[in-house]
């Protein structure tokens, strides 16, 4: 009898991973309550149960993360919902790990810090399925603000904090120069086989700020000119707490966007270019900044000359 009974099991297990369609990774270090509102988000998904899986990431937290989740998984037993344990601190070394562990044909990948709409993981698994040549796609990113939106914030600086991002109602290719967003973004677990992981020496690390692992990744698509689409359905809301609306907070993640952008450039060859490029880029500073002094929003102006100068001050650091 129990020989049966484990059978049955090791059949039911088989079978339900064969019915994955797509696996749902999320990175998480030491935010246990964002974690839980994100994980709210994850099981009121409209796809079958059946056809996703959760692999939560545990990268060294040292909170009661590990408690909280296993008291959320046991609350829904009917979801395939596990977490797995990653050594190496690091994002990429977090969602590589989630990877390695996840079996769907397509992988999803959010951070711990947001939550989905209803239709995200049915939006990618349906494109997927109607858009042969799509090896990656992105969504929408909303940014919520509990505490209010800071008076500061414009177009500029919100792409750098939040990365909202909206392309309109209908499936199309992502436009040129614009790649989907870290915290959204879905791949074919074939193109990871061809183009590689992410790669670990980028991507934000504990505290640290640098990023740039999605930067790689999605320039290694556009050299093999792969392509990748906007899915509409699949929204997603980014949390951003006041914490990460401080003067302090926004001058480093602006030094450290140009940090990784100086890091990709070396190992791309194109240091001198980008730098060049740069140097343009204050023309164009200049004149958003002056526009939101002529309109009395000079403090929309100050904030995108500091951006600005962090970005070209992580850019020019000769001891990076």
């Amino acid at each position: 009898m129990c020989d049966i009974w484990l059978v049955f099991r090791i059949f039911a297990i088989y079978t339900r991973i064969f019915m994955v369609r797509l696996s749902l990774i999320i990175a998480t270090y030491n935010r246990s309550a964002y974690l839980m509102q994100t994980l709210q988000s994850v099981v009121k998904q409209n796809a079958p149960c059946e056809e996703w899986e959760c692999v939560v990431v545990n990268n060294n937290s040292t909170d009661d993360t590990e408690e909280r989740f296993a008291e959320f998984a046991a609350a829904h037993p009917e979801f395939n919902i596990r977490m797995v344990f990653e050594p190496n601190q690091g994002l990429s070394f977090a969602r590589n790990r989630g990877i390695r562990e996840s079996v769907g044909e397509y992988i999803a990948i959010i951070d711990d810090d947001e939550h989905i709409a209803k239709s995200f993981i049915g939006a990618y698994i349906s494109l997927f399925d109607s858009v042969p040549d799509a090896v990656a796609a992105g969504g929408p990113i909303v940014a919520e603000y509990p505490d209010g939106r800071p008076l500061w914030m414009s177009h500029y600086t919100e792409r750098m904090i939040a990365n909202a991002m909206f392309w309109g109602h209908k499936v199309r290719e992502f436009p040129d120069g614009r790649i989907p967003g870290g915290g959204n973004m879905a791949i074919r677990r074939s193109a990871i086989k061809r183009y590689g992981v992410f790669d670990t020496s980028l991507g934000r690390t504990g505290k640290l700020l640098l990023g740039g692992e999605e930067s790689d990744f999605f320039e290694r698509l556009r050299i093999a000119e792969a392509k990748y689409y906007y899915a509409p359905e699949a929204i997603m809301y980014h949390v951003i707490p006041a914490e990460k609306l401080t003067l302090d907070y926004f001058v480093k993640l602006s030094y450290n966007v140009g940090v990784s952008k100086l890091r990709r450039a070396k190992y791309y060859h194109r240091v001198k270019r980008v730098r060049f490029v740069e140097v343009f880029k204050w023309i164009f500073t200049m004149a958003i900044a002056a526009w939101y002094g002529i309109t009395l929003q000079w403090f929309k102006g100050e904030y995108i000359l500091i951006m600005r100068y962090q970005i070209t001050k992580g850019l020019f650091d000769k001891n990076i």
